[in-house]
């Protein structure tokens, strides 16, 4: 962790305990992790990155990557949580709705979770292109759409939604209190990985006055691509980085203790064991280099900056898989017997490739950045 990071450790602290605690059985009964956000809540570390003004911590790119990395190498379904909670956030506190004047201070202490709602049936998982579309009428907006995996659904206190701007193909975003009538959960969330983080479709049908838009009409997709992509990929990458991570811990705490009687040596004596967890080692090494780019670059806005936005996600996601399948490899029958945590990190690491944007899109689109042509 970074000087600035470590000041916020006697926050994290508990969090992470609580985490590490409950994550084997989040991952098993596949719940919502309640301690942990609970702790969240309590900690303050969801006003992370919310301004000082508004009560928060002030925090930015690196600080996140550092909590949300180390979080994951606990608890993945925690971590994506708390990803989503922050990059919801961040088009709140760019174009806070008008409707809501308080909302960033109740998001800073702990009030408010956030959760984004983007992926619809009818695109599904090109989130920038939602096919619902809004009907104004008399100061008000209506909103009908049917959402895909939204995480935190049913447990969010707000979602930032998108849908199409009425007599245009334009965007805009929504705050929807998740109190509001026509806001329904439509199901329970049972996946491979990731299982605690209750990423279950949820169906729209609000009234909402004009003013809980975030920005001006047609605003929705400048907020999409500039603030909620580059925090969203920032922390997937994250969340790659510190399961990656934790698998490559546990795989060597296990080399290192696991011994063949019959030759009086422990598994790391194996050459080909010692040259698996050497790879996995410098790869997570590669991701955490990259990781603090990309949020180096984040921080400062330069021309470079969409490329490592776009690079991070699918680049750490890639790389977690290969790790996290060399982990499975190097513990063998220990790994999937459950016990040592690996076989999460490895499910939990192929949920986070699959989330939109996937890796394959963000390599295409990588591809048009650096040959000049149009992402869109």
């Amino acid at each position: 962790m970074n000087a600035a990071t470590e000041k916020l450790f006697p926050l994290l602290e508990p969090v992470l305990a609580l985490a590490r605690r409950h994550a084997s059985e989040v991952d098993g009964e596949a719940r919502f992790p309640t301690e942990s956000v609970l702790a969240l809540r309590e900690s303050g570390l969801l006003g992370l990155t919310v301004p000082a003004e508004s009560g928060g911590l002030g925090c930015g790119p690196l600080e996140f990557a550092e909590v949300v990395s180390a979080l994951a190498a606990e608890c993945g379904s925690t971590a994506m949580i708390y990803l989503m909670h922050v990059s919801a956030t961040m088009p709140l506190a760019r174009a806070a709705p008008a409707a809501m004047p308080g909302l960033l201070s109740d998001v800073a202490t702990g009030k408010v979770l956030a959760s984004l709602a983007l992926s619809e049936r009818g695109s599904r998982s090109h989130f920038w292109a939602p096919v619902s579309r809004a009907v104004a009428k008399g100061g008000m907006l209506r909103v009908r759409a049917e959402k895909s995996w939204v995480t935190s659904a049913g447990h969010a206190d707000i979602y930032v939604a998108s849908t199409l701007t009425e007599g245009a193909d334009t965007v805009d975003l929504v705050t929807i209190p998740a109190t509001t009538p026509g806001v329904t959960v439509s199901g329970d969330w049972h996946g491979l990985g990731l299982r605690g983080n209750a990423s279950a479709p949820v169906t729209l049908d609000v009234e909402l006055p004009s003013t809980a838009r975030l920005g001006g009409a047609g605003g929705g997709f400048e907020l999409l691509m500039e603030t909620v992509l580059p925090w969203f990929n920032l922390g997937n990458a994250a969340v790659s980085t510190g399961l990656a991570r934790a698998a490559t811990d546990a795989a060597i705490t296990h080399a290192t203790a696991a011994t063949f009687e019959h030759l009086e040596q422990s598994l790391s004596a194996l050459p080909t064991i010692r040259a698996q967890l050497a790879r996995m080692s410098i790869e997570v090494t590669g991701m955490r280099a990259m990781l603090r780019q990309t949020a180096d670059a984040l921080a400062r806005q330069g021309e470079d900056t969409m490329l490592h936005v776009l690079g991070s996600k699918a680049a750490a996601n890639d790389a977690a898989l290969r790790v996290t399948d060399a982990a499975m490899r190097v513990c063998g029958g220990a790994a999937f017997s459950q016990h040592l945590g690996i076989d999460r990190y490895f499910r939990d690491a192929r949920a986070g490739h699959v989330m939109a944007p996937t890796a394959d899109a963000l390599y295409d689109f990588y591809g048009k950045a650096v040959t000049g042509q149009p992402l869109f």
